[in-house]
């Protein structure tokens, strides 16, 4: 029992006002529908956060949900140019966390300004504690297709398929298929078609996108009703905060900030039978237990 206690210690009082304050912001964002408060918010967790000692990884931890939150907030303001100097007043560049530089690119990518982060994630890349993060590689991967191939930089893009960022992370044959969507880049560059309206890739991300919008509602529908059981269970409930919270941020990071990624779709399939599933297993018999004890 007390290895267990050493292994979890219990949360200060001021930490579990920081996750209070971090529920507040995705209640604003994602219930209210308050953009601007729930940066606002984001804005007073942060500041509050740097005068704490850092508690093992959960300052961490709270620090990037409140830069996440922020960063969506900034972008359904269309504050979007803000974002990254938003994120560099908050950490140093190298030091930037991955899931961070993710949105980072994501956002700038769909907004067609992908340059703005073309020096941020070279040198964030090369920075040596980074190659040990575990979404390095996605960084990576992000960097060459949505930064470094759409701006054309195919000899930068080569060069670091073959140098040492992706011998470290990738197969040999990740890397070769890495050259071969540079190579392709480069020939529909060069080789445009003549008319778009004779390309067949009209009917085929018709579909997705209409599936998208459909999979976005249901979702954000979904995140609305785990609040709602979540006030009816009780919002002291620390675990179940910590549940919602949990789902709010994996939707920011894998859907909400890139809805054109067509690996999209099955990420927020996964995550939406995830939360149905967390429903059925944790939620529904309490609540069940609760309502028949009151005779409803």
């Amino acid at each position: 029992m007390n290895s267990f206690q050493a292994a979890s210690p219990p949360l200060s009082a001021a930490v579990t006002q920081m996750f209070n304050t971090l529920e507040s912001a995705a209640e604003q964002m994602m219930v209210h529908r308050d953009f601007q408060a729930a940066f606002d918010t984001c804005l007073s967790g942060l500041e509050s956060l740097a005068g704490l000692e850092p508690e093992d990884s959960r300052c961490a931890e709270l620090k990037a949900g409140f830069c996440i939150l922020g960063i969506q907030a900034l972008a359904e303001l269309n504050q979007w140019r803000d974002v990254l100097c938003w994120v560099l007043q908050q950490y140093e560049q190298e030091k930037i966390p991955a899931k961070i530089m993710q949105m980072c690119i994501l956002l700038y990518s769909k907004v067609g300004e992908p340059a703005v982060m073309q020096e941020v994630t070279r040198a964030w890349l090369h920075y040596p504690s980074n190659s040990r993060a575990t979404s390095f590689r996605t960084v990576a991967e992000l960097y060459l297709l949505h930064v470094l191939v759409p701006l054309g930089e195919a000899d930068e893009a080569r060069e670091l398929v073959r140098g040492e960022v992706f011998s470290s992370a990738f197969t040999e044959e990740h890397r070769q298929t890495a050259l071969d969507i540079i190579e392709e880049k480069e020939r529909q560059n060069q080789d445009p078609p003549l008319n778009p309206r004779m390309s067949g890739s009209s009917d085929v991300t018709e579909h997705p996108v209409s599936s998208q919008g459909t999979l976005v509602h249901k979702l954000e529908a979904v995140i609305r009703f785990l609040y709602r059981k979540l006030l009816m269970i009780g919002s002291g409930s620390f675990p179940f905060r910590r549940i919602f919270l949990t789902a709010i941020l994996l939707y920011m990071l894998f859907f909400r900030m890139d809805p054109a990624l067509p690996s999209a779709f099955m990420w927020i399939s996964k995550l939406l039978q995830l939360l149905k599933q967390m429903w059925n297993a944790m939620f529904a018999p309490y609540y069940q237990a609760v309502t028949q004890s009151k005779g409803l």
